[in-house]
């Protein structure tokens, strides 16, 4: 009886379990989405996103097989990072942070470090953007403290905790997080930000103009400059297929805003050409709290009755009214950043 026991539950087990094959054909499938997400409008990556986890979810039902369950969990941990991704570029604040509390969560239950520190990054900067920059550093800094993580890894986390101190008015901490973040690093990668890459990976273009960014909210212009420049030539070298709409627009944004802060208002206008260029439905939140945050400035007493102010802060008012993040999001958190 015994011996028939262990055959009939042995069978039970392999009915209880999917072929290898499905789970590589669903890895493909979400390490393709990373990789074509710089090229997607964010609804669109969303529902893709959300469709890859319905089907993962789907074959989780149907094994009990312990490594295939595993698997299938990092993947669906996987699809709610790249879903929360794509609900802050959408404006849906409080869903990005749930999704990447969700992530996160698969993360810790898998023991997949390199998915808990990206969704603590995305926890950063989901809560910087709202406002919250204390909360913002508390979660980068945590995540730095991860064991496992690659140099790309570590690269998105400084530059997220330089963006935080920036927030908090913290220079000096400011510019040693910039400065970590350009280290070479030690040639260490991860099975998440380099195995997969795409949205989970933080070019060096990327890097460039996030450190932009920071330097804008700091108050130096020529740092901005010259991290925005750098950022927009990186990302020119690169073949078309691979250039990143999203960062050709925030790095021209930002070229524009340090332009504004040396008073070459008509150097700023130069700069906006790539901006406008960018189709409703691409335009991120990113892009849109760095254009809005230049048609505040523009809004100063000084540009009062200027002509070509007055026509960029129009521009610019009509840029950001299309967009996703404020036909479809909340606009009070894009707003309550500071300029």
């Amino acid at each position: 009886m015994t011996a028939r026991e262990a055959h009939d539950g042995a069978d039970a087990t392999a009915a209880a379990s999917i072929s290898d094959n499905t789970i590589d054909e669903l890895r493909d499938q979400l390490v393709s989405l990373a990789r074509r997400y710089h090229g997607m409008p964010a609804a669109q990556a969303y529902e893709a996103a959300d469709d890859l986890r319905r089907e993962v979810e789907q074959h989780r039902d149907r094994t009990q097989i312990p490594v295939q369950q595993q698997t299938l969990m990092i993947l669906n941990g996987q699809t709610a990072a790249l879903l929360a991704v794509a609900a802050f570029d959408l404006g849906y604040f409080p869903s990005a942070r749930t999704l990447a509390r969700a992530a996160a969560v698969y993360g810790e239950s898998t023991r997949f470090v390199p998915l808990q520190a990206y969704a603590d990054g995305t926890l950063a900067y989901i809560a910087y953007h709202s406002g919250e920059p204390n909360e913002a550093l508390a979660k980068a800094q945590r995540a730095l403290g991860y064991s496992g993580l690659g140099d790309i890894a570590q690269r998105r986390l400084r530059a997220i905790v330089a963006r935080a101190y920036a927030y908090l008015g913290d220079v000096a901490s400011a510019r040693h997080a910039i400065q970590l973040s350009e280290d070479g690093g030690r040639d260490v990668r991860d099975d998440l930000h380099d195995a997969v890459g795409g949205e989970f990976g933080f070019s060096e273009e990327r890097l460039a103009m996030s450190n932009s960014t920071t330097a804008l909210i700091m108050g130096d212009a020529e740092q901005a400059e010259a991290e925005a420049g750098r950022a927009l030539v990186l990302l020119g070298g690169k073949a078309q297929s691979e250039q990143s709409t999203h960062v050709r627009a925030g790095a021209a944004a930002d070229l524009a805003h340090a332009r504004l802060l040396s008073d070459n208002v008509e150097g700023a206008a130069a700069a906006l050409t790539p901006i406008w260029e960018v189709p409703p439905e691409e335009r991120k939140t990113g892009i849109v709290v760095r254009a809005a945050r230049i048609g505040r400035y523009l809004a100063a007493p000084r540009y009062h009755g200027a002509q070509l102010p007055t026509e960029l802060r129009e521009q610019i008012e009509e840029f950001t009214r299309v967009s996703p993040p404020y036909r479809l999001g909340s606009a009070v958190p894009l707003l309550a950043i500071g300029s």
